[in-house]
């Protein structure tokens, strides 16, 4: 990756009696960033940054979001444009190669894809080591991690052609993963992939389809889902991303790095938060009630809180949730459910949260997960696969970012610091004299 940010002067700072100049850079788009990283050589002290909300742990070309404005652009494009014209593969391919593919290119990596959706025939028998009632997530966490002993030929990460492969057949291949997490839940065999359905539609299909009939694709059904895999492939350097960009930076394979991945999202705090808005939006069940659950959300001493509001980036409209809430009562209709009471809830609720003086003072509208979890749910998916279909899409933003990193010349295994706080420095005591 070629650096393409600029030098715009430098910041000066006074510390321990010096005079210390730390470079700026100017980005694309965004803040100036201040260069700290000469900063312990020349000081002998480290910054504190929990939660790395200032700090900037790399530089990419991949996605920007300004929370302020509300925008979210994938490799410049924004987010509301490829969700209305794009498809999955084609913005998947965007976020890859950092380019919207011709025909040519575009026939060429949809063959690529579909050609890698099966996955090793031993593969399915792993599945049978996991109990019958474990979480989907759990079994995404073992499964994806497992790849790497049934694809050891692409695991080379120093070597192109490898990492090309290693790409393909993870994109190709989680779809695949996903649906048999499925299956195995709700103790349905598996169903192997179709070469003549497209992405989203070949996903669905080994999800619903059985051995007694045939299943018929719902083109706005598939469509919803292909924009909601859309939506949420890619976000920064959030908590997985980061953690796939950590993993990677040890050298470690790409299947590992994604299982990593996996394994930061099932956090409720993260991937979690739209099953955590549906189970909230069941509980409150009817518009009337909806004012005792403001009440307690405003309720400093009760441990309600309304999920699926603010983002800890966007201080505006998600624009994610806009393009989402279209999908909705798109999904909605096309299913025959024309009064959901829990679209009732969640259209009311919207309504307060950005009419409310307390929810606008503190930027709580809201956010993707709280649409997405209704969505979902009008899918067919059960909320304990919401997280599974967020990993799926989110895989081709973790593929991204790993390969960017990968390709900088510049990348360093990672290594945060930290202030220690603990006991100072003191002698062994033997038991006896304790």
């Amino acid at each position: 990756m070629k650096s393409n940010k600029t030098l715009n002067g430098t910041a000066n700072f006074h510390m321990g009696g010096k005079d210390i100049e730390l470079p700026v850079f100017s980005a694309t788009h965004g803040p100036d960033v201040v260069d700290i990283s000469s900063l312990y050589k020349q000081t002998g002290m480290f910054t504190l940054d929990p939660g790395f909300t200032s700090t900037a742990s790399c530089e990419s070309q991949i996605t920007f979001i300004n929370g302020g404005e509300g925008t979210l652009l994938y490799r410049g494009y924004p987010i509301d444009q490829l969700a209305a014209e794009s498809d999955f593969l084609e913005s998947a391919y965007l976020l890859l190669e950092g380019e919207l593919p011709n025909e040519e290119e575009s026939k060429q990596f949809r063959h690529n894809i579909t050609y890698h959706t099966m996955v090793h025939d031993h593969f399915k028998n792993f599945f049978n080591g996991f109990r019958r009632d474990a979480h989907p997530m759990a079994v995404m966490c073992g499964a994806v991690g497992a790849l790497s002993a049934f694809y050891h030929d692409s695991t080379d990460i120093n070597d192109p052609e490898q990492r090309k492969i290693a790409t393909h057949r993870m994109i190709a291949k989680m779809p695949t993963i996903a649906a048999m997490a499925y299956k195995y839940h709700v103790g349905q065999p598996f169903v192997y992939p179709k070469n003549d359905l497209g992405y989203t539609e070949n996903f669905m299909h080994m999800c619903f389809a059985v051995p007694a009939e045939d299943y018929k694709i719902n083109k706005v059904l598939a469509d919803a889902l292909d924009k909601i895999f859309i939506l949420h492939m890619d976000h920064e350097q959030n908590a997985s991303t980061s953690t796939v960009r950590l993993a990677g930076s040890s050298g470690a394979n790409p299947f590992a790095c994604i299982a990593a991945g996996i394994a930061c999202l099932w956090g409720p705090a993260h991937g979690g938060a739209n099953e955590a808005a549906l189970r909230m939006l069941m509980e409150i069940g009817t518009v009337d009630r909806i004012p005792e659950y403001i009440a307690r959300a405003k309720d400093k001493e009760d441990p309600f809180r309304l999920m699926g509001f603010g983002h800890r980036v966007y201080k505006n409209y998600d624009p994610r949730a806009k393009v989402m809430q279209k999908a909705c009562h798109e999904v909605l209709e096309a299913v025959g459910v024309k009064n959901s009471p829990l679209l009732e809830v969640a259209v009311e609720l919207e309504k307060i949260a950005l009419e409310d003086e307390y929810f606008v003072k503190r930027n709580l509208y809201p956010n993707i997960d709280f649409y997405s979890g209704i969505t979902l749910r009008a899918l067919g998916f059960p909320p304990e696969m919401f997280t599974v279909l967020f990993a799926l899409a989110r895989t081709v933003g973790w593929i991204a970012q790993w390969k960017e990193m990968i390709e900088d010349p510049g990348h360093k295994i990672g290594r945060p610091r930290q202030i220690y706080t603990g006991a100072a420095k003191r002698d062994y005591v033997d038991v006896a004299k304790r």
